[in-house]
């Protein structure tokens, strides 16, 4: 693991997209798009498209949405961009027999069904791969690419060397170094972020786009409480969050505070159950943890009565935002947020960590306090497996968003009882979540190939 840090920015953690995964939808999608864009002036000439998937893309492909994301990426489109219900629309019109518009204008007659699926092929890199190719009519030698989705959204391609680190005044890849930087400089983690933010684009822009992305949080909320029905795939599993939504609205708001915990559960359920029908969320770090940071957000926004009004709730919003991301931040550079490379540990575990810490600053936590909660956060989550029933983001994946919210709320109160000195540092517990994710048997990461996957009958 290098010793280099990187500068990875708030916007690529929190980016907006579609579901149902970020690993194995929002990814894949835009690995085609790249992979289209680096033959933009061949592709007139292409004759032929290969399109295989490897290891837990594979495995799980199909619950998960891949194979519909990479006809959407490889007609050009973006999950940022994409409209969830015409995306659907898109792939059923193709495999109904309509042709591929690779690039969107070069037809090829291509069809989820011609897509290569090798579960048990895993590449050295990554679990997570998929390789594309095309022949041209000419005598040119065809071209290939092999691409790694690294968990939330985050895509690399096969011997490329890693993105040069961009140029931020306070860089940190350690718990420690960050706490070194807020007692050195007598700044919160959420203003280190920020100073590393307006080094790379104006600070007018850095919040406007922070208060976009907890708009489109919020929105997935709301949209979770009325949308009902079943979700897709097969299990028949229909959505809690709006009967939940609606036995609340209809309580005595006397005694509001003895529902909080239905609300933070209905609002971690509610993104979730839009993730797995596939509609608009932002990764979290994630798409399967994408519940938990705008559901103790929500709850934070509404039970705090020192943010009731607009300017403190917006620089709430940001400061929380900010504080998740930098713990975002090291469980990327000292460990994974891929369910297929550490388990559900680097998904629901980070995201509950990246809350508790948010949280912990709103509450008026020290640095330390909000590194103690950020390591409480994970350390209940260490060992947590990925083995989604039938590959689709529903089962576990809808409750365990909700119960890491609770925990999430838990860690940061527990963390603000205590002065911040504590047994276990974060970086001692991203390094066990790191180990315990090598150790962790392949069949419980993300391949529906153990756990609740193979002992709960899909039908």
């Amino acid at each position: 693991m290098s010793g280099i840090p990187l500068a990875i920015s708030v916007f690529d953690l929190f980016s907006i997209g579609i579901g149902p995964s970020s690993s194995h939808t929002v990814g894949p999608m835009r690995a085609a798009k790249l992979f289209v864009e680096q033959i933009a002036d061949r592709l007139p000439t292409v004759t032929r498209l290969q399109v295989d998937l490897y290891g837990s893309l594979a495995a799980t492909g199909a619950g998960h949405g891949t194979l519909g994301a990479i006809l959407l990426g490889l007609e050009g489109n973006t999950p940022e961009d994409i409209d969830p219900a015409s995306a659907r629309d898109r792939v059923a019109v193709i495999d109904a027999g309509a042709e591929l518009l690779l690039g969107g204008t070069r037809p090829l007659a291509f069809t989820t069904a011609d897509i290569g699926m090798h579960a048990r092929e895993i590449k050295e890199r990554h679990p997570n791969a998929v390789r594309f190719a095309v022949e041209f009519d000419s005598a040119s030698e065809p071209y290939e690419g092999l691409y790694y989705s690294i968990g939330g959204g985050f895509v690399v391609r096969d011997g490329e060397p890693p993105p040069v680190p961009a140029e931020v005044p306070l860089h940190f890849a350690t718990g420690n170094e960050l706490l070194e930087i807020c007692e050195r400089d007598e700044v919160s983690m959420c203003e280190v972020m920020w100073r590393n933010e307006c080094a790379l684009r104006p600070a007018d822009e850095v919040r406007s786009r922070l208060l976009r992305i907890w708009a489109a949080m919020d929105d997935c909320i709301n949209n979770g409480f009325k949308a009902g029905g079943v979700l897709p795939g097969g299990l028949d599993v229909r959505r809690r969050a709006p009967g939940l939504y609606h036995q609340l609205m209809m309580r005595d708001t006397a005694n509001a505070h003895a529902d909080s915990m239905d609300w933070l559960n209905v609002a971690a359920m509610a993104v979730n159950e839009e993730n797995a029908g596939g509609g608009r969320v932002v990764t979290a770090p994630t798409n399967g943890a994408a519940g938990i940071v705008p559901a103790v957000l929500f709850w934070a926004l509404r039970y705090l009565p020192e943010l009731d009004d607009t300017e403190r709730r917006e620089d709430a919003i940001i400061r929380y935002l900010l504080t998740a991301a930098a713990i975002a931040v090291l469980y990327k550079e000292r460990a994974s947020i891929s369910g297929a490379e550490v388990g559900c540990q680097g998904e629901v575990g980070s995201a509950c960590s990246m809350a508790a810490a948010g949280l912990a600053e709103l509450l008026g936590g020290t640095p330390r306090q909000v590194e103690n909660a950020a390591e409480i956060g994970i350390e209940h989550n260490l060992g947590l497996t990925c083995d989604p029933i039938g590959g689709l983001v529903q089962i576990p994946c809808i409750e365990r968003n909700a119960i890491a919210s609770v925990k999430a709320v838990n860690a940061a109160k527990m963390a603000l009882y205590g002065d911040g000195i504590h047994r276990v540092s974060l970086d001692q517990a991203i390094e066990t979540m790191r180990q315990t994710g090598l150790d962790m048997h392949s069949k419980y990461k993300e391949t529906s190939l153990g756990g609740l996957a193979v002992n709960v009958p899909e039908c």
